[in-house]
């Protein structure tokens, strides 16, 4: 019985020095494990991670203020430099007289298919998947404008952002160029005309 005991004893202070040994090694080595570290990412501290996040979501969309998906959108606009324009100022531009002087125009960001559906009437098709079909006569067009709105589809559509990107690269200046944000469908939710076919076909489509 004396012997037993002895013995769990001896493996008590053998695993006991063992341990000691092990945790003074590892703190002293540069590659040691954190022992306060977090290495379950399903575990509390990811919750309160996803917390934060939600938190983050929620003041963006605080009770009568703009949506996730749209505050989201407002932001990344302005984190990449460009200038944004609500529906009530792409109204003023549209009814400006120096829109009919090719001072102001109009961008759609679409696809040929989309665009032929129906766009902003008068508005110039850029494509920019396809730059090089578009931006020799898209350029000079907004070079010469005061001011260039450019639209796609809206929501979460970035073609408008691309766009505007692409040419500003190309050298139009920063101030002169406007995305809407609603983009083609709050056009036709707000009760606005729309273009069918090609750039001043004639064919003026309104909402039923």
């Amino acid at each position: 019985m004396r012997k037993a005991r002895f013995a769990l004893l001896e493996a008590f202070i053998v695993a006991v020095v063992g341990l000691v040994l092990a945790l003074g090694a590892n703190a002293l080595s540069p590659r040691g494990l954190r022992l306060t570290g977090n290495y379950f990412p399903g575990g509390a501290g990811s919750s309160s991670l996803a917390h934060s996040s939600t938190n983050s979501d929620t003041a963006l969309a605080k009770p009568g203020s703009k949506k996730p998906l749209e505050a989201t959108t407002l932001q990344r606009l302005q984190q990449r430099g460009l200038n944004i324009i609500g529906s009530n100022l792409v109204e003023e531009m549209f009814h400006d007289p120096r829109y009919e002087q090719g001072l102001v125009v109009f961008i759609d960001a679409r696809d040929d298919s989309h665009y032929q559906a129906g766009h902003v009437p008068g508005a110039w098709q850029f494509d920019h998947y396809h730059a090089e079909q578009y931006l020799p006569t898209i350029l000079p067009i907004c070079l010469n404008a005061q001011k260039a709105v450019i639209y796609c589809t809206g929501g979460s559509c970035e073609d408008s952002e691309f766009a505007a990107i692409m040419l500003r690269d190309a050298g139009v200046p920063r101030d002169k160029l406007f995305v809407y944000t609603g983009g083609i469908t709050e056009w036709i939710n707000s009760g606005r005309a729309v273009e069918v076919g090609s750039r001043q076909s004639g064919a003026i489509k309104s909402k039923p």
